[in-house]
């Protein structure tokens, strides 16, 4: 008997090995599934610079994707294994397009990939790698375009992004059914632009495509600003969403604006803000105190909410494949929405929302509080 227990008790063990094995292979594959089925977008908060930013302190917006790529700068595709991605954003006066898509690396670098990335530049060096980026995949697409200037954009507004200002890249989760959808709503719609700096600026489209992937949650709002949309105020809708619906996994990087080319850029700031900061609500006052009162009201109400935390990891370019990085660390809990496709960029219709089936998400980061 001693002899027939033997070899049924090494078998047993066998099996159990081998379980362990199929089930460990079963495991790393269904984290691999969820790192592909989900990636991360990220918009963008980018800071005045210049006179003009003094003037206008609002700054710019923009939207990082990464798993929506471009085969030109105005028709987009799901990317290749390899590639990092786009930016989207709205510009005035390039081509007559409302937006304009372009790899994440030459948007804020003006170069192919993030190891040619300088780490101190100057004016001649920036003009440098500008001119030579264009010269070798924007020749067709900026023919006839100016190269831009204090009153009006241009060409060099779409690289070297990181060279001109600081930029704060606020990510969240998205899914494959969400980017797809994203990809037939932008191809298909008119491309073409009705930019007004008041009623239809850079961060009017992200808050259109903000509400593609999370329909009727940004909306236009009395307060703050009377209504009018800056960079400012979608990212602080974008924190405040996020905070109530943790598995977007909002998390904040800091881009660092390269140094040499210009002086350091500023803080983003609302509109009502600005005039109250800046001292231009005293002429307001004595013109009319009652619309100086209510800016002063605006600022104090809703103007003063926290959209950064106080401590921000800085993103190197050799670091920036941390924007494509899902976090799987956490079980599946709420569904995550769907991009609706049933508004062109340029409407006023609000996206209807679109059921999705579950999908794994993460814990969000602690989000500064009002």
């Amino acid at each position: 008997m001693q002899q027939c227990t033997a070899p049924v008790s090494v078998n047993w063990h066998a099996r159990m090995r081998r379980t362990s094995c199929v089930v460990g292979i079963v495991f790393l594959l269904s984290l691999c599934l969820s790192a592909c089925a989900h990636a991360q977008a990220a918009l963008l908060l980018e800071e005045p610079y210049g006179v003009f930013g003094h003037l206008n302190p609002t700054g710019h917006a923009a939207l990082y994707l990464s798993r929506v790529c471009a085969d030109t700068p105005v028709r987009l595709r799901m990317c290749r294994p390899g590639e990092m991605g786009v930016v989207l954003s709205r510009y005035e006066g390039i081509g007559h397009y409302d937006w304009i898509a372009m790899p994440l690396v030459p948007y804020l670098y003006a170069v192919d990939t993030a190891g040619k990335a300088p780490l101190h530049v100057d004016v001649e060096m920036v003009d440098r790698l500008r001119n030579l980026y264009r010269e070798r995949h924007l020749a067709e697409f900026t023919d006839g375009l100016q190269r831009g200037g204090f009153f009006s954009g241009g060409w060099t507004e779409l690289i070297g992004a990181a060279y001109e200002r600081r930029i704060f890249a606020l990510s969240f989760q998205t899914t494959v059914a969400q980017d797809q959808a994203l990809i037939r709503t932008l191809n298909t719609s008119p491309n073409i632009s009705h930019f007004h700096l008041l009623t239809n600026n850079c961060a009017d489209f992200d808050r259109y495509v903000l509400n593609l992937y999370f329909p009727r949650k940004f909306r236009r709002s009395a307060f703050p600003d009377a209504g009018l949309t800056t960079p400012r105020h979608i990212a602080h809708r974008l924190v405040v969403y996020a905070h109530r619906h943790p598995q977007l996994q909002l998390k904040v990087y800091e881009i660092p604006q390269v140094p040499g080319y210009r002086r350091p850029s500023h803080s983003n700031h609302g509109i009502a803000e600005s005039l109250v900061k800046s001292g231009y609500v005293v002429p307001i006052v004595i013109l009319s105190p009652y619309v100086a009162g209510g800016l002063l009201a605006d600022y104090l109400i809703t103007g003063r909410d926290k959209v950064l935390p106080h401590t921000i990891p800085h993103l190197l370019p050799t670091e920036l494949s941390v924007l494509q990085r899902y976090d799987m660390t956490t079980p599946r809990t709420v569904a995550d929405p769907v991009v609706a496709e049933d508004a062109a960029p340029g409407s006023n219709v609000v996206p209807k929302s679109i059921p999705a089936g579950d999908s794994p998400v993460g814990a969000a980061m602690v989000l500064p509080q009002k």
